[in-house]
C-alpha cells in the first residue's frame, strides 16, 4: 500500500453506473465517522469543481461520439485522469494528517470503463498498464488502501439507472456509458478481473436472488471489509479527532 507510512489511508468505492457507489460513500464516511476517524471525501469526476471535468462531461454527454467505443480508450482516459491529476495535492495533503479519504470513483474507474472498450486481453492488459503508469506515476496519485468494487448485477444496475433524474451535468438522464448495455457489461467484467488482482481489492456481492440488497445491508459489509483492510495496514484505530459536518470533536 502506498499511501504516506503511518498516515492516512485512502478507500475508493468502485462499480458500474447504478450500482450505488454515491449511497455507499456516504454510508461509509458517516459509519467511519461514529467510530472516531477524521473522514475526507472526494467524488470524480469533480463536475463544476475541476478544469478537465468539463471535458469529461462533454464526453459523457456525447459530444465526441454518442457510441462509448467511437472514442479512442486512451484519448478518453486523458481527462478523467487529469481531473484526478488537479485533485492530488488535496488528497495528499489530507493524507498526510492522517485522515481517511473515501472516494467515489478513482483510478479503478478509468480501467474498467476505458478497458472495457478493448477485446483483446494482451491489448487491453498493455492499456491497464498504460493507465496505471499515467495516473500512478506520472501523476503521482496516492494508492488507495482499498478498492472496494460494489458488484451489483448489470440487469439490477440498469432498472436502478432508469430512476436516477437529470443530471446538470449531462442536461439528460443518462450519459453515454449508461446508455450503452454492451458497455456497461463489459466495463463489469474489467471489475471482475481487477478485482481478482490481490489484497488491495474487496468484492462486496449488493444482490440476492435477483434483488438488490438493502443499502444498510451492503453498507455493513462495507464497513467489515474496510476495517479489515485498515487492520491489515496496521491502522485499527482512527487517528486525530473526527469531523462531523465540517466541525471537530
Amino acid at each position: 500500500m502506498d499511501n504516506v507510512p503511518g498516515k492516512g489511508h485512502l478507500i475508493a468505492i468502485c462499480g458500474i453506473d447504478g450500482s450505488g457507489k454515491t449511497v455507499q460513500c456516504e454510508l461509509l464516511c458517516r459509519r467511519a465517522r461514529q467510530a472516531g476517524w477524521r473522514v475526507e471525501t472526494m467524488g470524480f469526476p469533480r463536475y463544476g469543481e475541476g478544469f478537465f471535468a468539463d471535458l469529461v462531461a462533454r464526453y459523457l454527454r456525447g459530444e465526441f461520439g454518442q457510441d462509448p467505443a467511437q472514442v479512442n480508450p486512451y484519448l478518453a482516459a486523458l481527462p478523467f485522469a487529469c481531473d484526478r491529476w488537479e485533485a492530488a495535492p488535496t488528497l495528499r495533503a489530507w493524507l498526510a494528517t492522517g485522515a481517511l479519504v473515501v472516494c467515489n470513483r478513482f483510478v479503478a474507474a478509468n480501467l474498467a470503463h476505458q478497458g472495457a472498450k478493448i477485446a483483446a486481453p494482451a491489448e487491453r492488459g498493455e492499456f491497464l498498464r498504460w493507465v496505471e503508469e499515467l495516473e500512478y506515476g506520472v501523476f503521482a496519485l496516492p494508492r488507495p488502501a482499498v478498492n472496494v468494487w460494489l458488484d451489483m448485477p448489470v440487469e439490477i444496475a440498469c432498472t436502478l439507472i432508469s430512476k436516477k433524474g437529470e443530471r446538470k451535468y449531462l442536461r439528460q438522464t443518462r450519459d453515454i456509458h449508461e446508455s450503452s448495455l454492451s458497455h456497461l457489461k463489459a466495463t463489469h467484467e474489467v471489475y471482475r478481473e481487477l478485482a481478482e488482482r490481490g489484497d488491495d481489492w474487496v468484492t462486496i456481492e449488493c444482490s440476492r436472488e435477483g434483488q438488490p440488497l438493502p443499502p444498510e445491508e451492503i453498507a455493513e459489509r462495507v464497513w467489515s471489509a474496510v476495517s479489515q483492510a485498515l487492520k491489515r495496514a496496521g491502522r485499527c484505530q482512527p487517528q486525530g479527532p473526527s469531523r462531523i459536518g465540517g466541525q471537530e470533536r
